[in-house]
C-alpha cells in the first residue's frame, strides 16, 4: 500500500516538557521505531507537525536583540523542517529501514486573500498561564487563545492549495524512497508569478490529506498523542469512537485548533479517494493501519447479502 502518515508535533514534544534537543530526539527515535515496520512492504510518506518547535524558535527570535526584526514564520517553518527531517531520516535508518530515506524541505502554496490571515487559530509554541499569555501578547503583539486549561499563541493558518515539490515527491515515492516532507504543513508561500513566503503556519493534517489525495494513497494515518477520537472529550463519560462514517462526521463538532483539522483531513481524503483514514496514537501505528486501534474514518459498510 501507499501510506501517508502525519506525525503530530505534540507527539515529538509532550505538553509541559522542556524543549531540549535531547528530549525531542528521544521522542523522534520512538516515532521512528513505530513507523519503521510500515516501510517494510509499503510505500511510505511521513509528514510531521512543528507547533511546539516553531513556537520556540519564534520566541527566541523575538527576544534576540541583535536582530532588526524577528525571523518570519515561513522561514522558521523551513528551519524546523530541516531539524525534524534530519532527526527522522537518521532515526528511521537506525530503526532498521533499509530503503532510501530522504527529507524534503517543502513549500505549500496558499491564497494571499485567505480569510484565515485575519482570524488566527493555529496553536504554536509552549503553554502559558493566563498572566504570562497577557504579558507576551502585549509585549510582542501576539494573539493568544485558550488551549484547554492553558494559553498558547495562535497564528494564521490558511488553506493549503498545493505543494511546490509535489511532482518530485511522487517520483521519489514511486522509486522506493521513504520521504519525509510537508513538515509543519510546509513553509507557506504565495505564487504571484514568483514564490514568496508569508507569515503563517499551514495545518499539517490538511496538507497531508491534500498530498495523500494527490499521491493516490491507500491510507492516511494521523498519528498523535491520544489513542482515539473521543466522544465528550475531557468529561467523565468520554469514550473512544472506533469508527466514524464520513457522511455522519459532517454533523459532529470538534475543537478547531486540535482535533477539528484531523477530522476534516480524514473527511477530505475519504471523500476524494474512497479509501480509509485513521486517527490514533503513534505507538499504535501498525494496529491503526490494520484497523485494530484508534478511530477509523470511512464510508459506511453495506451488507451485500441484504
Amino acid at each position: 500500500m501507499r501510506i501517508v502518515a502525519a506525525l503530530g508535533g505534540n507527539a515529538l514534544l509532550m505538553r509541559g516538557e522542556r524543549a531540549d534537543a535531547s528530549v525531542q530526539l528521544h521522542h523522534v527515535e520512538a516515532a521512528a521505531r513505530a513507523l519503521a515496520p510500515l516501510a517494510v512492504e509499503n510505500e511510505l510518506v511521513i509528514c510531521h507537525g512543528n507547533g511546539p518547535q516553531i513556537g520556540l524558535l519564534a520566541l527566541e527570535s523575538e527576544a534576540d536583540p541583535s536582530l532588526t526584526r524577528p525571523y518570519p514564520l515561513d522561514t522558521l517553518g523551513a528551519e524546523t523542517q530541516g531539524m525534524i527531517g534530519y532527526w527522522l531520516a537518521q532515526s528511521l535508518r537506525n530503526a532498521g529501514v533499509r530503503k532510501p530515506v530522504l527529507a524534503v524541505v517543502t513549500q505549500t502554496v496558499v491564497d494571499p486573500a485567505d480569510p484565515a490571515f485575519a482570524a488566527p487559530t493555529k496553536f504554536i509554541g509552549p503553554i502559558y498561564q493566563r498572566d504570562q499569555a497577557d504579558r507576551l501578547a502585549e509585549q510582542n503583539g501576539w494573539t493568544m487563545a485558550a488551549d484547554g486549561p492553558h494559553w498558547r499563541r495562535v497564528v494564521p493558518s490558511p488553506e493549503p492549495l498545493r505543494l511546490v515539490e509535489q511532482e518530485s515527491i511522487e517520483q521519489l515515492v514511486s522509486g522506493g524512497t521513504v520521504v519525509v516532507c510537508a513538515g509543519g504543513g510546509g513553509a507557506p508561500v504565495v505564487d504571484n508569478g514568483q514564490l514568496q513566503g508569508v507569515e503563517a503556519v499551514v495545518d499539517k493534517d490538511l496538507t497531508s490529506a491534500g498530498l495523500a489525495i494527490a499521491l493516490k494513497a491507500d491510507r492516511l494515518l494521523l498519528l498523535t498523542d491520544v489513542s482515539a477520537v473521543m466522544s465528550d472529550f475531557g468529561m467523565p463519560e468520554a469514550e473512544p469512537l472506533r469508527h466514524l462514517d464520513v457522511d455522519e462526521i459532517e454533523h459532529l463538532t470538534f475543537p478547531a485548533g486540535s482535533m477539528g483539522p484531523k477530522i476534516e483531513a480524514c473527511r477530505r481524503f475519504v471523500r476524494a479517494t474512497g479509501s480509509m483514514a485513521a486517527i490514533g496514537a503513534l505507538a499504535d501505528a501498525e494496529a491503526l493501519l490494520r484497523g485494530d486501534a484508534g478511530t477509523s474514518v470511512g464510508r459506511k459498510r453495506v451488507d451485500s447479502s441484504l
